[in-house]
């Protein structure tokens, strides 16, 4: 049985609420491409407004600035955003370290098909070659996105150390048959460092039993049960 006895940071519940009311969570039965049917649903895309990201790049950089500290992520010199969705997030987060807590980081992001004029290449933004980079990205679902990233930077000489997402589904992979290991650890084998994330689904379950949802708790332990990662 999962632990909801945990307590959730600030930066956290503020994320985990600023979701549902801009409808990027939602609590009900959901679909999955995977043919599982989930209690819940995230789709980071809905956070688009300039108060839902200024939530969000302060969620991101609350964290990263507390796991440089404890060494729960190495040091980076560059912060990566997989297009498209993982630009804005790049560039906010790049600024609020900087803002907040005085760290100074170049950010960069990758372009879906190579320019041959202008900034031509596939990388835009500070330079990743003989650079540390850290990922960020909304989840990690099949790992495609960062298996372009990946490519992308090692190609232009960098070294991804850690890749940092909003949310953690933890769950075993396998469609109905939740068998083999979770993606975020075959990315974390592929590129040498730590998967870590903002939210965790044993979070979301801790946030549902903290505002008494027993209904919609009931389900993610259920789910938990047959899909979680132990």
């Amino acid at each position: 049985m999962v632990d909801t006895n945990i307590e959730l940071e600030s930066y956290q519940q503020k994320l985990i609420e600023i979701s549902l009311a801009s409808g990027a969570l939602k609590f009900g039965e959901f679909e999955l491409k995977s043919g599982r049917i989930s209690p819940y649903f995230f789709l980071a895309t809905e956070l688009n407004t300039g108060k839902t990201l200024n939530i969000l790049a302060t969620a991101y950089a609350t964290y990263i600035s507390s796991a440089l500290t404890t060494g729960a992520i190495p040091p980076f010199d560059v912060i990566f955003g997989p297009a498209y969705k993982g630009i804005p997030l790049a560039a906010s987060v790049a600024l609020l370290l900087h803002r907040d807590y005085g760290i100074n980081v170049g950010w960069a992001y990758d372009r879906k098909e190579a320019k041959s004029h202008g900034e031509g290449g596939i990388l835009v933004g500070a330079s990743v070659r003989d650079n540390r980079v850290l990922v960020l990205d909304d989840v990690i679902t099949a790992g495609t996105a960062i298996g372009i990233a990946l490519g992308n930077i090692e190609n232009a000489g960098g070294k991804i150390v850690g890749v940092i997402i909003c949310l953690d589904r933890e769950e075993i992979g396998g469609g109905e048959n939740a068998v083999g290991t979770r993606t975020v650890d075959q990315v974390a084998s592929k590129i040498g460092g730590p998967v870590k994330a903002l939210l965790r689904m044993r979070d979301l379950m801790t946030w549902l039993s903290f505002e008494g949802r027993e209904e919609d708790l009931e389900k993610m332990k259920l789910y938990w049960e047959r899909y979680g990662a132990r």
